[in-house]
Order: structure tokens, then C-alpha cells, then sequence
């Protein structure tokens, strides 16, 4: 194993850039714009008022009430289930996705997520009772849990490795775009009354039936051929997506990966030995630290949060297309710079930035914002800006690293597995967020920012301390060339792993 794994060989993984494989990788990644179009339509849809009338009259009814808490008037449980019900199906789902990639593939996974989807957004485009709307959203919940664990891992496996950042981080590319096409669909359909929010709803099954077609035209991955025995169509994908022929040193490198993963009979059971610690708790972490941001806090409910500091109800949607195109933009910044300066400078970067951003919202809010009443025009503006600077970083950095690091650190045998505990750690966080980040703003007021300011501060010391650096190092090499020489994580690592 040492001499196979420690041989060099990512210097003789060749490759170039074809037209097909860029269609590939847009193609897949078009499941990060599904989610992101969830994320972004949910907080618009809530904030509508005929959509309030019809299933939640009596949220509607205290919005209207003057005198109403600015914190707390939006603050209703079953309002938060409508957004939050999705991330927990999801939960459930990404452990079912896990399996699947493993026994189907990849790819066919990819297309499960988009049917769906596809069902969800016409359920839910139709709902006349609240439990359709529910039901619609467990349906996108599966959806998302499906291609939450196939596009990342599909991204990384077909990705060249001095690519394989930037490959990867399409996935959060498209979930930003999601973000920001569904703010401006909600920013339009606020105008179309009654059925204005119907719209923004279906409008989800367009990402999907993208991904439908794309999951039918794409490859499939050439790690998951061979895991699966088929090694000749897997040595045959992989001359396809790197465009040369020469690709004996990676084909070995990929074969040897599977025949120690074929060894593992219970995936799940190597997932909790000692030696699999060290990217189980990377990736979770990540996961876990990526909500902890605040981002989806942010995001769900930033016209309800916008509103809350003043803004009318369509400048409060179109402050909120501002924010998601800066979320789009910024992540081009990652797109280029995750495999020249690695990942830890943009994550310690971010953390700085994004701590600022929270502790001065903070501040601003818990001096000026009083129960009743609006901020000032200046300091609103002060708020959007830093909401903006929040945004910009977290888009370069925790956004796609919390998809990216996950998906290239576990090694072939727990890859889904791992990846599908990771997955499920995000939609667990989402889903508390989604479903208490309203309470909590009633509850805690300003102090919420403060809240996750304290969380951003200790993710800044886990980058520190225990995220190694994976740029350049091979996805099926990572367990050789990284775990074993951290000064933290050696101490996992028994004598079949050195």
C-alpha cells in the first residue's frame, strides 16, 4: 500500500479540457441550483401577503399590528415548519442517496433528486390545504438530499486534481445563482396578486427538469464504474472526461482505491474505527460550522430581516436580490483562488471578515432598532452593507468549503457513507436554524448576531488547529498523504493507514 499510494503519481495524472466534460460538470451542478432556489424563494414566499392570508392569517394579522414587536412579529412555528420541514426529509434522505450512489451510481442518483423536484414544485404550485404545501416540501427535501450527496461527490471524482477545487465549487456556484434567481423571481411575483407566491413555487421544477436532462446525457463517474466492477467502461469514462489516453497512472490509482474499498464489507462500521476519525470529524464539522455562520439565517429570512430594520416589503425583496448577487460574484473569487491559495487562507480570511460583519450588525441593531419602530435611513443602509460584506465572504470561503473539503477527504470506502454523514449534519443544522432562527430573533433580539459571531470566532480556531491543507493532493491519495503527517490527526492513524 505505501509504495502504490506514496509513488507520486498525481504528477503523472494527465488531462486537458474538453467540451463535453464542462458539460458534465454544468450539467450536475445544476443541483446546487435547485437547492439554492429553495433557499432563496422560502423567506420571500413567507414574507408575501397573500400567501400569509390564505395559510397563515393569523401571522398576517400581527405583521399588519403597528405596534407589534419588530423582533417577534414574524415569530410562529408553523411558518418556520413551512421552510425548515425540507432539510429534515433531507436528513433522512441523504442516508438513502448514500446508499444508491453506492449500489446505482452516481449519476442515477443525480436523477432520482431531479424527479423529485419536479413532483414538489407541482405539488406545491397547486396547494390549496397546508398539508400540500407540507407534503411538497418533504418532496423537496428528498430531492435535496439526493443531490446534496451526488453532486458533490460526482463534481470531485470526475474533477482533475489541479482542478478539483474549482470543479467542485460549481456546485456552490449554482446554489448562489439559485439564491439569487429565486430573490428576483420573488421580487416580480410580489406584484402578482393573488397567486404570485404559487408561481415562485412551481418556478422550481425549471432547475430540475435542467437536471432531468442532464442526468440522462452525462457520464458516469469512473470511480463508481469500477467500485461497482465494471472496469473497462470505468477506464473508458475516464480517457472520455480527461481527453487523453494516457491515464494508466490514475486508472491504478482509482483500481487500488476500490480493491481496499472492496475489502470493507460494512462501511458503516469502518466509518467509526479510529482511523476514519479524522475526516468524519472534518466533515461534519464543516457542515455543521457552515450554518453556524448564520448564513441561512440570513438568507431564508432576509426580507423578514429587512423589513424588520425598516425597509418596505418590495425594497426589503429587492435588498435581498443585492445580497444574492454579491453571494454570486464572491464566489468566483473562490472559483479562482481555491486551488492557488488553498483552502485554509480563504477560511481564516472569511472568519475575520464575517465576525466583524455579525458583531457590528449587532451593535447597530441593539442600539438603535427599539421594539416599535424602524431604524433610520443611514443605519439601515450601514446594516445592508455589512449584511453584503457578510455575504461576500462567506461565498468564497464556508459556502463552498463546507461542500468541498467533505467530498475529497474521505477516503473510496467510507466516501459515501462519510459524505452522507456530512450531508445529513447540514440539513440538520439547516433545519434548527430554519425552524428556531425567527424565535430566536424574537427571544434574543440583537444578541442573535452576537450568537453566531461567538460560533464564527471558534470556527476560526478549528481551521487553526485541525483542518489540514488538501490543494494538489489526490482524492483517492488524501488518507496517505494528509491524516498521517497532521500533528493532530497522526495519533488516529493505525499501522494500516501509515
Amino acid at each position: 500500500v505505501s509504495k502504490m499510494t506514496n509513488a507520486g503519481y498525481e504528477g503523472d495524472f494527465k488531462s486537458k479540457m474538453t467540451a463535453y466534460v464542462v458539460f458534465c460538470w454544468i450539467f450536475a451542478a445544476f443541483g446546487g441550483l435547485m437547492f439554492g432556489y429553495d433557499i432563496g424563494i422560502s423567506g420571500g414566499v413567507t414574507s408575501m401577503d397573500d400567501f400569509l392570508i390564505k395559510f397563515f392569517p393569523h401571522v398576517h394579522e400581527k405583521k399588519l399590528h403597528v405596534h407589534e414587536d419588530n423582533y417577534c412579529k414574524y415569530d410562529d412555528p408553523n411558518l418556520q415548519l413551512f421552510t425548515s420541514s425540507l432539510y429534515l426529509a433531507a436528513l433522512v434522505a441523504s442516508f438513502a442517496a448514500s446508499k444508491l450512489c453506492s449500489v446505482f451510481g452516481r449519476r442515477r442518483t443525480i436523477f432520482f433528486a431531479s424527479l423529485f423536484f419536479i413532483a414538489a414544485a407541482v405539488l406545491s404550485a397547486l396547494g390549496e390545504k397546508i398539508w400540500m404545501l407540507i407534503v411538497g416540501r418533504i418532496l423537496f427535501g428528498i430531492g435535496v438530499g439526493f443531490g446534496n450527496e451526488a453532486v458533490p461527490l460526482f463534481l470531485s471524482e470526475v474533477a482533475p486534481v489541479q482542478h478539483r477545487g474549482a470543479v467542485n465549487i460549481l456546485f456552490q456556484l449554482f446554489v448562489t445563482v439559485g439564491i439569487l434567481i429565486a430573490n428576483l423571481v420573488n421580487y416580480g411575483t410580489s406584484k402578482v396578486h393573488p397567486g404570485g407566491w404559487r408561481i415562485s413555487l412551481g418556478l422550481a421544477g425549471v432547475p430540475a427538469l435542467f437536471l432531468f436532462l442532464g442526468s440522462i446525457i452525462i457520464v458516469e463517474t469512473p470511480t463508481s464504474l469500477i467500485e461497482r466492477g465494471h472496469c473497462e467502461k470505468g477506464r473508458q469514462t475516464l480517457e472520455k472526461i480527461r481527453g487523453v489516453k494516457e491515464v494508466d497512472a490514475e486508472f491504478k490509482s482509482i483500481v487500488h482505491a476500490c480493491e481496499v474499498a472492496e475489502k470493507v464489507k460494512h462501511p458503516l462500521k469502518k466509518l467509526m474505527q479510529k482511523s476514519s476519525m479524522p475526516p468524519l470529524i472534518i466533515g461534519v464539522s464543516m457542515q455543521v460550522f457552515q450554518q453556524f455562520t448564520g448564513i441561512n439565517a440570513i438568507m431564508f429570512y432576509a426580507p423578514v430581516l429587512f423589513q424588520t430594520i425598516g425597509f418596505g416589503s418590495n425594497a426589503s425583496l429587492l435588498s435581498s436580490v443585492i445580497t444574492g448577487l454579491v453571494n454570486v460574484l464572491s464566489t468566483f473569487v473562490s472559483i479562482f483562488a481555491v486551488d492557488k491559495v488553498g483552502r485554509r487562507v480563504l477560511l481564516l480570511q472569511a472568519c475575520v471578515q464575517m465576525f466583524i460583519s455579525q458583531t457590528v450588525i449587532g451593535v447597530i441593531l441593539h442600539a438603535l432598532l427599539k421594539p416599535t419602530g424602524s431604524l433610520d435611513k443611514g443605519p439601515a443602509i450601514v446594516v445592508v452593507v455589512l449584511v453584503c460584506m457578510f455575504v461576500m465572504s462567506f461565498a468564497w470561503s464556508w459556502g463552498p468549503m463546507g461542500w468541498l473539503i467533505p467530498s475529497e477527504t474521505f477516503p473510496l470506502e467510507t466516501r459515501t457513507a462519510g459524505f452522507a454523514f456530512a450531508v445529513s449534519s447540514n440539513m440538520l443544522c439547516t433545519f434548527l436554524i430554519a425552524q428556531v432562527f425567527l424565535s430566536m430573533m424574537c427571544h434574543m433580539k440583537a444578541f442573535i448576531f452576537f450568537f453566531f459571531a461567538v460560533w464564527i470566532f471558534v470556527m476560526g480556531l478549528f481551521v487553526v488547529f485541525l483542518l489540514p491543507e488538501t490543494k494538489g493532493v489526490p482524492i483517492d491519495l488524501i488518507a496517505y498523504r494528509i491524516w498521517r503527517k497532521h500533528p493532530v490527526w497522526k495519533r488516529f492513524m493505525d499501522d494500516e493507514n501509515a
